[in-house]
């Protein structure tokens, strides 16, 4: 046996290890939304659930589909060689394709990408088995592949999206219209009944959708319960609700027992039904590499794979404990997190998406079609319905994305519409449907407002668009490493994979860290936040501040010198670190209204100042980008560099910045404001020194001692720096304000 199967064999095994964490990462948010969204308990709490039912599910996995190994390609018309470079094409495509989601924070299904991967790789080994076969032609391509399967996945998508959000606005809006959202009081009536209903429908979920294939459970169980539903989900109903009232008059919170309960469910469907799609390639390559080294020769063909094959105990919990590790410390998940929890949030903030015609022709003719409703329903109806979604004041309602009655209801519809799905054989995607209910319940729920309307629709639609485009990439991704692998023998083989490898590292081990870190940690940890006081505030705007300060400095220093010496690497490294910058302070200025939510009316003169504070740091963030974007593109065109003379200038001007940034930052971190009119006269030292210095321009274009884009890029640096110390000059009396009002009683 070649030694290049050896290392496709040991490369499978490590890209199942790599496929776990990345698939993982991908489809944590199914089985976490809820929790998360409704922020049920803490971090450790709502992942220890989730991992239990991830290592339950995993063990009581069949652990292969049949997909995995024959049913997207006919294994039999495949060699051995062929074969494994399938696998191991398909395994690299997937992987990349996976880690590009996760990148972009964007949910997708496992399930299309693995067929969608191994139909791409079977059709190039295909097409290469038929150009070296001259008895075939591109007609016989049908004898390698099962195209139907690739329909059966597309169809899914389809009827996924429309079911789920349907199902989705349908279930929630009953649920409000019967509970509102200061639901307690009826809950205390009728929430024993009603979260029974959601028990019983997750008890069915786990069973039929969980563990059917475990074994565990009898055929003739399965049987009877399926011939006699109504009656077990009723007898099932009728003891959930007797156990939860008991539970309820023991002052225990039934609603956060039931979505822990859901998360337990889906964390196990998740891993029981969706290993597979992790571990079945290269568990298959494993058993193709057994057969032919059992025959003696890689010449055979490998009808074998037509056979069931079941992993190991040992395989499966070591693919449990992979899956669970990486739920308490993938960063990637908690940033695919962020994407759905803010598209379904109740509490208004920065929006990560834009508006497109589409979403807008969508709000306005939803806003027509509630202008209809207004004429034809009577007044006195409309208040009624009205009253039961008259939400809480985001001071009661805490920092949670929504309630604990939508969290319930997010689990029970995509349990109701996964389980009939399953009961009925139809083809719905569990990622689909969980994203898809989630988005109708909060449209049902009027979390879309018209503040947030046409930007959370975009937000779907990338979704939505981005599912389809998994099936297109896949296929291409895959077919493309595939026809490398094939065509270039060994070499392609070592190179491709290797490259892969290094991507993947380089991407989630040596990388920056994740700019959403912080907030990401802030869904996981579940707890609320301290209330909001100027004097909190104070405190940590004047660290901040200063860290903001000091940083740009150097960018300003930085950019200054790169651009002397024409370093494109350096102006690259000042672009983004000044874009970040920008965006930080644009995303503070979203959180300005929040905050001030939270002020005491004896702190509305602090407001005002921190608006200010807020306000001048945008500009002085943005003047810093104005400055390095400039830098980078004269030097990316290869323009003139600037002349000695004003290089010489520059460098002045950077020293007298450099000088008033570290008196303001001793002032601000000291308290001291008592030499803030020394900061004044600084600043019109400098500003006479870069009128100066504009003059002086002047002078040399007349004499063409100057030339165009250098001369502009010369002043556009000058009325920057201006801007840079203008504004922090501004900042710094807006932050004396600040605390002189913040000290009042």
């Amino acid at each position: 046996m070649s030694e290049i199967y050896i290392f496709i064999v040991i490369a499978l095994v490590l890209l199942a290890v790599s496929d776990l964490i990345v698939g993982v990462t991908n489809d944590a948010i199914n089985f976490l939304n809820s929790a998360l969204g409704a922020k049920v308990s803490s971090r450790m709490v709502i992942l220890s659930v989730a991992s239990v039912g991830i290592l339950i599910g995993t063990l009581t996995s069949s652990g292969m589909m049949e997909v995995a190994r024959s049913g997207v390609f006919y294994p039999a018309q495949f060699t051995f060689n062929e074969v494994m470079l399938l696998f191991l094409g398909m395994m690299l495509g997937d992987v990349i394709l996976l880690n590009v989601y996760n990148s972009l924070g964007l949910p997708t299904s496992t399930t299309v990408s693995m067929v969608f991967g191994l139909l791409g790789a079977a059709v190039a080994i295909a097409l290469h088995h038929i150009s070296i076969e001259n008895s075939l032609s591109l007609s016989d391509i049908s004898h390698f592949i099962n195209s139907g399967r690739a329909m059966v996945i597309i169809s899914a998508i389809l009827i996924s999206v429309v079911v789920a959000f349907v199902g989705g606005i349908v279930i929630m809006y009953v649920s409000r219209l019967i509970f509102s959202f200061r639901y307690h009081k009826m809950f205390a009536k009728y929430g024993a009944m009603w979260c029974g209903i959601s028990v019983a429908v997750i008890i069915y979920f786990t069973v039929f959708k969980g563990l059917k294939s475990s074994g565990l459970i009898s055929a003739d169980t399965l049987n009877f319960v399926n011939n006699n539903i109504y009656m077990v989900l009723f007898g099932t109903w009728a003891v959930c609700s007797i156990v939860l009232f008991a539970m309820q008059r023991m002052k225990i919170n039934i609603l956060k027992i039931t979505i822990l309960a859901g998360t337990f469910a889906l964390a196990l469907a998740f891993a029981g039904n969706d290993l597979v799609n992790f571990i079945g390639v290269p568990l298959a390559g494993i058993d193709s590499f057994n057969t032919a080294q059992n025959a003696g020769t890689a010449d055979i063909t490998m009808e074998s794979l037509m056979q069931p094959a079941n992993a190991n105990f040992f395989i499966l919990f070591a693919s449990g404990i992979i899956m669970a590790l990486t739920l308490f410390f993938s960063k990637k998940a908690m940033h695919v997190a962020e994407t759905e929890l803010k598209l379904s949030s109740q509490n208004e903030g920065e929006e990560r998406f834009g508006s497109t015609v589409f979403s807008r022709f969508l709000v306005r003719f939803a806003l027509n079609m509630n202008n209809l409703y207004n004429r034809i329903i009577p007044k006195s109806v409309q208040r009624k319905i009205s009253t039961r979604f008259e939400q809480l004041p985001e001071v009661e309602r805490g920092n949670a994305f929504y309630d604990l009655i939508r969290g319930t209801v997010n689990l029970t519809a995509a349990s109701i519409l996964i389980s009939s799905a399953t009961a009925l054989k139809l083809p719905l995607s569990t990622t689909y449907v969980i994203f898809m209910v989630a988005m109708g319940s909060s449209l049902a729920d009027r979390a879309w407002g018209r503040e947030s309307a046409v930007y959370r629709i975009t937000g779907v639609m990338t979704v939505i668009s981005g599912w389809f485009i998994t099936a297109f990439g896949g296929f291409i991704i895959a077919f493309t490493v595939a026809s490398l692998l094939i065509w270039g023998g060994n070499i392609a083989v070592i190179v491709v994979t290797l490259s892969c490898f290094y991507m993947l590292v380089h991407n989630n081990f040596i990388s920056k860290k994740n700019k959403n870190k912080n907030y990401a940690k802030e869904i996981f940890d579940g707890k609320p936040e301290d209330a909001e006081t100027a004097s909190n505030i104070l405190d940590d705007s004047v660290n901040e501040i200063c860290s903001i300060l000091s940083h740009i400095t150097k960018i300003y220093n930085r950019t200054l010198v790169a651009t002397f010496k024409e370093n494109r690497k350096v102006l690259n490294e000042m672009v983004v670190e000044s874009n970040k910058l920008y965006l930080q302070s644009r995303h503070r200025k979203y959180e300005i209204l929040p905050k001030l939510k939270h002020f005491r009316n004896s702190e509305i003169n602090s407001g005002y100042f921190y608006v200010q504070i807020v306000d001048y740091l945008s500009e002085i963030t943005k003047a810093i980008l104005h400055i390095t974007r400039p830098c980078l593109n004269h030097i990316n065109n290869s323009h003139e560099g600037l002349n000695k003379e004003q290089v010489v200038d520059l460098m002045k001007i950077n020293d007298a910045v450099e000088k008033i940034y570290i008196k303001i930052n001793e002032m601000l971190s000291t308290k001291d404001f008592s030499e803030l009119d020394s900061i004044l006269e600084m600043r019109d030292s400098l500003f006479v020194i870069i009128a100066d210095a504009i003059k002086d321009e002047l002078k040399r274009v007349q004499i063409n001692k100057s030339k165009t884009k250098t001369g502009m890029l010369y002043l556009t640096i000058l009325n920057e720096t201006k801007t840079l110390v203008l504004q922090a000059r501004n900042l710094l009396k807006s932050q004396k304000y600040f605390l002189e009002q913040t000290k009042k009683p």
